[in-house]
């Protein structure tokens, strides 16, 4: 969803929240959940479907299924240090937040 002029952000606080809020229904259980700023919105999504960019949440849905339990105080590190990194800097200047859920069975 975009506003009026570039960044320009709603939030669920809002008064009028109810009329500019999008949303979606799904019966089955997330499995993956990812949300993100404006900053990582381009990383993160396929600009003209407004689809996820599995490129861009593989890898991290991937080392999320794989970490042992001793390796997942890690990955915050880890994320911090991607969001924080060159390549990531070199494409986005606005602020990069990133929250990733993983369903373990």
């Amino acid at each position: 969803m975009s506003g009026e002029y570039a960044n320009m952000t709603h939030f669920v606080t809002d008064e009028d929240a109810v009329t500019v809020l999008a949303t979606k229904s799904y019966p089955d259980r997330a499995l993956k959940v990812a949300a993100f700023t404006d900053g990582v919105q381009r990383l993160a999504l396929n600009m003209a479907t407004n689809t996820p960019h599995e490129p861009f949440f593989s890898p991290f849905f991937n080392g999320m299924a794989k970490a042992t339990a001793e390796q997942e105080d890690q990955l915050q590190g880890l994320l911090v240090k991607f969001l924080g990194s060159q390549p990531v800097n070199e494409r986005t200047d606005d602020d990069k937040t990133l929250a990733l859920a993983l369903w373990r069975a």
